[in-house]
């Protein structure tokens, strides 16, 4: 349930907008490191937004870290490593070129070529609130804030070291 929620949330927070939609802030991404916290929920069949989810982002070209739910997500853009400490497991996958569901980084950096359809809510200098209808019945919103960005540092800080995991981890390669 958790993988669930998570992948709920990495798709909501960064399937981006209409190609129609400028969203300033977003346009910035590509040659920088960015950073920031989020706060992701859904609404389903026009109710309330709940599940709501609070955790951290880091993205640079294609490589991300999203840490939520106990849960750490790790990809170099070719390579995504979910890391459960609680569960003493870890998962690797293939990520593919088209993997955007799953791929915060790419959804974030071009974002106009995801989009479904988005509503932005507020935006400002280091914030950015927008909702996502997925379907007819479902509404995702995300809240990125503290939004900073920094001078790119490489793809060294996207990747694990299987080797280096504690021996009592379960690794299940899917590669």
């Amino acid at each position: 349930m958790k993988r669930f929620l998570l992948s709920l949330a990495v798709l909501a927070a960064c399937s981006g907008a209409m190609a129609q939609t400028r969203i300033p802030l977003l346009e910035k991404v590509p040659g920088h490191r960015v950073q920031c916290r989020y706060t992701y929920s859904v609404s389903k069949d026009g109710g309330d937004f709940s599940e709501v989810t609070k955790g951290s982002l880091e993205v640079e070209d294609n490589a991300f870290r999203l840490d939520a739910l106990g849960l750490r997500i790790i990809s170099d853009g070719s390579t995504r490593w979910t890391l459960d400490d609680e569960a003493r497991e870890a998962v690797v996958e293939a990520v593919g070129a088209e993997d955007v569901t799953a791929n915060p980084a790419l959804l974030i950096g071009h974002y106009a070529d995801y989009a479904q359809d988005l509503v932005v809510n507020a935006s400002g200098k280091d914030f950015l609130d927008v909702t996502l209808v997925m379907d007819n019945t479902t509404r995702a919103r995300f809240y990125l804030q503290d939004i900073v960005f920094e001078e790119p540092k490489g793809k060294s800080d996207f990747s694990v070291e299987e080797k280096s995991l504690p021996k009592d981890y379960l690794v299940t390669d899917l590669r």
